[in-house]
């Protein structure tokens, strides 16, 4: 089992933050389905919790396939991961499973704050982690990670200029570019305190499986966040019930292009299962919608 916390900041406010990761979310799954697989969304209805209030349940299917390290592929020729996620912001829970891996676990606690990412015995704040049996010394005992969206590097692949926050500034805001330090002078700033539970039972495999993931989670965010900063300008004017129009019509496209997409995607996965092996398990690609 690894446990870590990322602490990624924006230059928003929490109520700025919300819609933009509204709109990064929506759309970065659209542009992930233009490649050929991506994100089916299953539910999407409020729900309503005793101790959280009212919030939204979603449930997506993550098809993956090509995108698996090949020991997955070996597996089964097709595969997905299903996200489910309790959003009552500015507290959300998510929770991925892969029926052909019963023993993997990941499971997301995030908390949205308007502060720098500086807060400390932030241990006290996680509760749901709890379920999985984990106490205060373990939560203390838990890695911190700083993404900074700026500064950080970025995977090659997933590089864009014009998603360099050191480069990027909003014509509707004028924030940007984020300089040296900047999370120490910005305002506003807010931060994505997330806490990543992941958990892989199968000897052999599980250490490497473990880190791979969680490198993997931790590009997701860095990326993601990047890109929520860099079209603010198309997010930034939109009203809740503009969003829910956006919101809609994208997840019926994305829907679309997964289904219509799946059973090329399944021949494909068989002809490269065939020939894969554990070896490269660094060497691939894997999409979470952690964001």
């Amino acid at each position: 089992m690894i446990l870590k916390e990322y602490r990624v900041c924006m230059p928003l406010t929490t109520d700025e933050y919300r819609l933009g990761q509204q709109y990064m979310i929506n759309r970065h799954s659209d542009e992930q389905s233009d490649a050929g697989e991506g994100v089916e969304v299953i539910c999407n209805e409020p729900y309503y919790d005793e101790d959280y209030g009212d919030g939204k349940f979603t449930e997506k299917r993550i098809h993956l396939n090509s995108r698996l390290p090949s020991w997955a592929r070996s597996i089964t020729p097709a595969i997905y991961v299903t996200e489910k996620a309790w959003n009552y912001y500015p507290y959300t829970v998510t929770e991925y499973s892969c029926p052909y891996l019963p023993r993997l676990t990941i499971f997301i606690e995030t908390r949205y704050e308007d502060n720098n990412g500086m807060t400390e015995s932030q241990e006290t704040k996680f509760c749901k982690i709890k379920d999985f049996g984990l106490t205060d010394s373990d939560l203390k005992r838990r890695e911190i990670d700083h993404v900074d969206i700026a500064y950080d590097k970025v995977p090659e692949k997933s590089y864009k200029e014009n998603e360099d926050c050191t480069k990027f500034k909003s014509k509707k805001t004028e924030r940007g570019p984020l300089l040296p330090g900047w999370r120490e002078t910005q305002q506003p700033i807010m931060c994505s305190y997330k806490l990543v539970l992941v958990k892989f039972d199968m000897w052999a495999f599980q250490s490497k499986v473990e880190n791979f993931i969680q490198k993997s989670i931790r590009d997701i965010l860095l990326v993601g966040h990047r890109q929520a900063f860099a079209w603010i300008d198309s997010w930034y004017d939109m009203t809740p019930e503009k969003m829910k129009e956006y919101e809609i019509k994208l997840q019926a496209e994305t829907n679309s292009k997964v289904k219509g997409r799946k059973k090329s995607s399944v021949r494909q996965s068989r002809t490269s299962a065939s020939s894969s092996t554990a070896s490269d398990i660094d060497n691939e690609d894997v999409f979470y919608d952690a964001s």
